[in-house]
């Protein structure tokens, strides 16, 4: 079904074509400038811009688009110069039906289509716990796979795993010398406490250091020992990562993992290519990129080292070999990092680097997506009782706990599987919620209890305001046979009315999330959307309402509005149950 034309939509083309009326051909071409408005459904104030280049009064240009704009809505004239339009109650009605009739998409478009989108997100170590840190990329990052999978985008998904590199001597050394420790019965738990003990050794012990310092030599050259206990801490990882992202609703499977040991057997060609496009400089028996405008606080130029003066690759030579990879043989044309914003300044090089080389063309966009840092209650860096970076999944332990009382407070009724259903889905979309709802480059406090409120801007609240909807269908299914059509010639409230316009700009809204890559945006809009239902709620009766055809439409909002917020919530990865 094509996209439905919105309200908005019909304003815009209402004061773009009274602009033609009025004004000369090259400034009718300009933006009508048209808001949401409290005066009014919207205002515009093309007046206001386009006046002086017009020579005619603002004022005076605004009562001639007044008088020339046609179309199914009233405007009147206020201040200096400002239209305030508001659409007939009958077009409103129009627009409903239209999003009700695409009961898939709500008349949504595909802004996106075909675009050959890479969405690198998550990206933990092998042999390391998931922890705190790691909720912003992983939740972020499949929020925007989400949306601009639904904005028609043909998106890729890939998990690029840390697996490789002088990190995993010392865990393979430290199991082999410890014959307590066995890589065919350990779990992530104990490789976790594993790969901490060793960090320790290899610090206080210049002997052990030597020996892990072999086993990393034994695995780059490919000994057969060491890498089938590399395998080995791969697949446990792996497997730990995948249970923990079920758990968490996150799109990403093992067949999205692609880690930085693929990349090696390309590792040489790109120091050569660089090499040989005079792009390199050895530094300290390193080879290196200098590149203009990139200093230290001293204005010492900065290097991007590839290959380090050991004669091993340093992440850069990994990450250029990732740029070209995905450019050349997945066909990327828009690269999208969900990375710590701390490694800003590293991908700004690797960035300008494979532009420079030609493996990064002028089409195809790189972007950096940076988040700020998860704070605990005391406004600091995120810490478990012990001190330690929290784990995960305690965090998601907590959270669960926190929605358990709310929901058993709410919804003791429920059957216990539904119950217990409705407690995960609450505990975790709490944990989601609290992260995307956040401006990303923002830093946030974790507060488990304020993140399960039935008040406030919260997922429970939203989950709660769906519940709500679907209990109203419940009861409209079981009195009326048939669903009423949408009625145009029925009044509408004032209430209706700002549900209506709201549930109007969920296209629009995805459509700016796909722009600008910040999911909180949807996250404020499905908040207003709640918000608004429950003043229509409180003000519009629905099954009591006075008449058939009144008592249709205000069915058909709810249902509209169902469906808006349980594709808004699926969009950011939360479950919506139909009961809480």
């Amino acid at each position: 079904m094509p996209e439905v034309l919105g309200a908005k939509d019909l304003v815009d083309a209402a004061v773009a074509q009274a602009m033609v009326r009025v004004l000369p051909r090259e400034l009718a071409a300009g933006d009508p400038l048209v808001r949401r408005s409290d005066r009014a459904d919207y205002q515009s104030n093309a007046a206001l811009g386009l006046a002086k280049k017009a020579g005619i009064a603002p004022r005076e240009l605004a009562q001639a688009l007044l008088d020339s704009l046609t179309g199914d809505l009233a405007a009147e004239l206020s201040g200096p110069g400002f239209l305030n339009i508001t659409l007939t109650d009958a077009a409103l009605w129009h627009i409903v039906a239209a999003r009700l009739a695409d009961e898939q998409r709500m008349g949504v478009g595909a802004p996106a289509h075909g675009t050959r989108t890479l969405v690198d997100y998550s990206g933990p170590n092998i042999a390391k716990q998931l922890h705190v840190g790691h909720i912003r990329s992983t939740v972020i990052g499949d929020a925007l796979v989400r949306v601009l999978t639904y904005l028609g985008a043909d998106v890729v998904k890939v998990n690029h795993l840390g697996d490789w590199g002088t990190a995993f001597g010392k865990p393979i050394q430290y199991i082999d010398e410890h014959t307590d420790l066995s890589l065919d019965s350990i779990d992530l738990d104990a490789l976790d406490d594993v790969y901490k003990a060793a960090q320790q050794q290899f610090v206080a012990d210049p002997e052990f250091a030597v020996r892990a310092r072999a086993r990393v030599v034994a695995l780059q050259s490919g000994d057969e020992a060491t890498l089938a206990a590399w395998h080995k801490l791969v697949e446990v990882s792996m497997d730990a990562f995948q249970a923990l992202y079920q758990r968490l609703g996150i799109l990403l499977t093992p067949e999205d993992a692609v880690a930085e040991s693929f990349y090696n057997p390309w590792l040489g060609d790109v120091v050569s290519a660089l090499d040989a496009k005079g792009l390199l400089t050895e530094s300290e028996g390193a080879q290196c990129v200098f590149l203009d405008g990139f200093a230290d606080s001293e204005g010492r130029p900065l290097p991007l080292i590839v290959r380090k003066s050991d004669g091993g690759y340093g992440y850069a030579a990994t990450d250029l070999a990732a740029v070209r990879y995905r450019v050349e043989e997945v066909k990327a044309k828009r690269m999208l990092y969900v990375i710590d914003a701390r490694q800003a300044l590293h991908l700004r090089m690797v960035f300008e680097t494979a532009r420079q080389a030609g493996w990064l063309p002028d089409d195809v966009e790189a972007v950096h997506i940076p988040f700020g840092t998860i704070l605990g209650t005391d406004g600091r860096p995120f810490r478990s009782r012990s001190g330690d970076t929290p784990r995960l999944k305690e965090l998601l332990d907590a959270a669960i706990a926190g929605a358990r009382a709310v929901v058993a407070e709410k919804s003791a009724e429920l059957p216990p599987e539904e119950f217990e259903n409705v407690v995960q889905a609450a505990g975790i979309g709490a944990v989601k919620y609290a992260d995307l709802s956040n401006a990303r480059i923002k830093d946030y406090v974790f507060d488990p209890d304020r993140m399960v409120s039935l008040t406030g801007n919260t997922s429970v609240y939203l989950q709660y305001a769906h519940a709500r909807t679907c209990s109203v269908l419940r009861k409209a299914d079981a009195l009326l046979d048939t669903a009423a059509d949408v009625d145009p010639a029925v009044p509408i409230h004032r209430a209706e009315r700002s549900l209506i316009l709201t549930l109007d700009e969920f296209g629009a809204v995805l459509a700016e999330v796909g722009t600008t890559l910040e999911p909180h945006r949807l996250c404020t809009y499905l908040y207003e959307l709640a918000k608004a239902f429950s003043d229509f709620w409180q003000n519009c009766p629905v099954l009591k309402a006075d008449g058939a055809a009144q008592r249709g439409n205000r069915v058909a909002l709810v249902r509209l509005t169902q469906r808006t917020l349980a594709q808004g919530l699926d969009l950011l990865g939360i479950s919506a149950p139909q009961r809480l």
